[in-house]
Formats: C-alpha cells, structure tokens, sequence
C-alpha cells in the first residue's frame, strides 16, 4: 500500500470490514428470533461468525503485501457477496450459519487489507479516524431502516452483501502486488522496515492480548444490548434500533473530536482515560432500568469507544509501517468481539445484567493498565510525521528525515523524550548516485598527500 495514494479506497474497504461487528446486536437478534435459537444459542452462532473474521486476519497478517492489496480486498468482498447472499436467501440453520460464516471470513479479509493499508500511511491516526467515521455513519444508517424491515435474519445479512457490492469499485483502486507497481520506487521508510525483523514484539503482543480483553468485554455487552433494552429497559425494537443509532451518531462527534484532537495528549491519556470511562458507561448501560438511562448509557459509551479504538489502532500501526502489528492486533479485537457474546450472554444468564456490567466493567479498568504502558513506553512513528520518539529506530529517524520536519517538533508527552538532532538523508543519497562521488570523499585527497610525502622523504 503506498503511502501517497488516494485514501477514500482504503476507507470504503474499512468500513465493508468492520461493518458486521457493527451490526452484531441486530443479527444476533434476528437470528434469535427469525431461527428460534435460545439467546445463548444466538449469542454462539454470532461468536462462532465474528471467530471466523478474526481466523481471516491471523492468516493474513503477513501475506496482504505479497498478495497485493487489490487482490486481497477483492477476495475479500467476493466472499462477502457470496456468503452473505447466500444466508440471506436460505431458510434453515445450518446453511444460514455456513454462508454467514463464509462472508465473516470475507470481512476479516477486507479488516486485514485496511489495517494493513492504514499501517502504510504516513498518519495513520488519521486514516483510522476517517474509517471509524465512515463504518459509524454507515451502521448508524442501517440502524435506522433494518428495524423496520421483515424477513427475520434476511435484512442484516442482505444489507453487508450490498455494501460489499458497493465497495467493489474502491477496492480496484488500490496498489497490486509489488511486481504490478515496479516503476514506483519504494521510500526510505519501508525500505529500513523491510530490512527488519518484526520490531516490539513483547510490547505487540501485550498490546494484541489486552486488545482481544478490551473488544470482548464491550461486545459482551454489545451482543446483549438489544436484550436489555428490550427485557429490561422495556423498549420496543424500533425504538432500541433508533437509541442505536443515536449511539452511533454520536460515535460520529468523538471520532470527529479524536482527529482533532490528534497528538496534542499523545496515546497514552486517551487509550487510559478514555478505557475508564468506557468501563463507567458499561456499567451504567447494563443497569439501566429505563429508556433515559439505557439510552445515555449506550451514548455515552459509543461516543467514547470509536475514539480510543482510533489510538489503538493508530499505535499498533506505529510499531511496524508494513502493518504486521496493526494486522495482528487488529485480528487479537476481532478475535475478542467473538467472544463477546458468548461471554455477555452466559454471564447475564447466570448473574443478571447489572452484575455482568460491573464484572465487564472491572476488566475494562484493568486492561487500561497495560494499553496505557504501551503507548507510554514504545517507540515507532507518533501522532505526526516529522517527530521522533525515543526508541524509534531507523523507520521513525527515516521518516523525520524525509519528510521535511521542523526542529523542535517532537512532542513531550507522557514519559521524558531525549532529544534528536534531525540529519537529512538527501545529500547522502545525490553523492553515492553522483558521478563525481568520488571527489566528495574528504579521506581520498588526505592519503594521497600522506603517499607523497613518503615517496619525497
């Protein structure tokens, strides 16, 4: 994926991918209620669907670049087509879970695409914000007609085959394998990131194993939702489905908020404050007894959540621009949102809603502690291009080399940064391609004069 290309591509491919873990409550539902399962039964099917979009990206973490990412994201899509269309058009359980589960796989393909794409740009904070935007605004949509519409499981499900169909145009748009784009020249940056080995790898696989926590506890919550609005809050589903999209509409102000907001706090506070205050409103929203609570509860949270996953993806980007860790850890939350309704519905069958919101809430609070130390403590490309951080190796001094950065521009937060003397890499490079190189080398003239005055002595 080359840094420099068009974006709105790489953000149409994110939001077809993230599109079905968006719409979890309403196929859970409809699954429910269309098929006759048990919501533990449902909460299984959704798990078992979301854990086959969570396998396509661990296998796909290393080979989206060797594959080529047009090829991998229409892959994705046509699997998305096909699977989903055919569980929209079929009637009985086993052929509705297999195609659903054959067009999840698709979406964890076009998910691995983008992770991998947004890894590739120079800000990759802001690629993430613009696809958190899109996919919201897109489900927040679907919210307001799907609850509408009969056919028990078949509108959720025609819905994602119609957006795949929708994004087939974007997705050729995107780079072909290596050998395909051979005229373009590869830039300093990924040039120093190929010659490395996966770089932070006890720091990615805390951060990957605190994200699978982070994303099962709110899809825990996020699979019942529909639940407890209806059971407990005594909400009718069309009014659940328009408190959704309320949600997601908010969702839309704080990832707009997150982008402006950018570097100026860094990682750190917005990964820690803002998992808190997740936690708060989770709690808040499985206790709700009524529609004012249910609804400021599922807000609040919505509005919160987007703009903290931005962080995390853009950290997980920042640790290797080939994308290997955004691929990885983005697979790690997927792998959590899985078994989020597994965990949600046993643990409000067997405790009740409010307990299962200060369970999930208590391991929110605890997996802030190590997110929090990651953003702190590792290196690779910050928030802005142009800046160094301390421990950032040779991608991250590369990048402030090329990109024309300021002096005095790298930003102190969270622990003390060491200061780093910006040295071009443009002069270099004109004398090694020069004809007269030789010349510019100050040791050749200094020997040469050392001979002589031997040979005269």
């Amino acid at each position: 994926m080359l840094p420099n290309a068009a974006l709105w591509p790489l953000v149409a491919v994110f939001t077809a991918g993230y599109l079905a873990a968006y719409l979890l409550p309403t196929v859970v539902g409809r699954l429910a209620s269309g098929l006759g399962l048990t919501p533990a039964g449902a909460g299984l099917v959704g798990s078992t669907l979301l854990l086959c979009s969570a396998s396509a990206g661990f296998s796909l973490a290393s080979r989206v670049e060797r594959i080529g990412p047009r090829r991998a994201a229409r892959a994705g899509l046509l699997l998305m087509l096909l699977g989903y269309g055919c569980a929209t058009l079929a009637s009985g359980l086993v052929p509705v879970v297999a195609g659903a589960a054959v067009g999840c796989f698709g979406s964890g393909t076009a998910t691995a695409v983008a992770a991998a794409g947004i890894a590739a740009r120079r800000d990759p904070h802001r690629a993430s914000v613009l696809g958190l935007l899109s996919v919201s605004a897109t489900a927040g949509a679907l919210y307001l007609t799907v609850p509408h519409l009969d056919g028990g499981h078949r509108p959720p499900f025609a819905a994602l085959a119609l957006i795949a169909v929708l994004v087939w145009p974007a997705a050729g748009r995107l780079a072909g394998r290596p050998r395909e784009d051979a005229s373009v020249t590869a830039s300093p940056l990924e040039a120093a990131a190929a010659a490395t080995r996966l770089p932070h790898r006890g720091a990615g696989l805390v951060l990957a194993g605190a994200m699978l926590c982070w994303s099962m506890c709110q899809n825990a919550l996020w699979g019942v939702s529909n639940r407890i609005a209806t059971v407990q809050a005594g909400l009718t589903e069309v009014s659940a489905g328009a408190v959704f999209a309320a949600a997601l509409g908010a969702g839309l102000i704080g990832v707009t908020a997150a982008g402006a907001l950018g570097a100026r706090l860094g990682r750190a506070v917005p990964v820690g404050v803002g998992t808190a205050f997740i936690a708060l409103c989770v709690a808040l929203s499985s206790s709700a007894t009524g529609a004012g609570s249910f609804a400021t509860g599922e807000i609040l949270w919505n509005a919160a959540y987007p703009v903290v996953l931005s962080y995390l993806i853009g950290l997980a980007a920042s640790m290797d621009p080939r994308g290997r860790w955004a691929v990885f850890a983005g697979s790690a939350s997927s792998l959590g949102v899985a078994c989020g309704p597994v965990a949600g519905s046993v643990l409000s069958e067997r405790a009740g809603f409010p307990a299962m919101g200060l369970v999930l809430g208590c391991v929110l609070l605890l997996t802030a502690v190590p997110m929090t130390l990651v953003a702190l403590h590792t290196g690779g490309r910050p928030l802005v291009a142009g800046a160094v951080r301390r421990r950032g190796g040779a991608p991250a001094a590369v990048l402030a080399g090329t990109s024309g950065a300021l002096a005095g521009q790298v930003p102190q937060v969270g622990a003390p940064e060491q200061e780093v003397t910006e040295i071009s890499l443009r002069p270099l490079t004109r004398r090694v391609r020069s004809p007269f190189a030789r010349s510019a080398v100050p040791r050749v003239p200094r020997v040469r004069e050392r001979r002589r005055a031997g040979v005269r002595s």
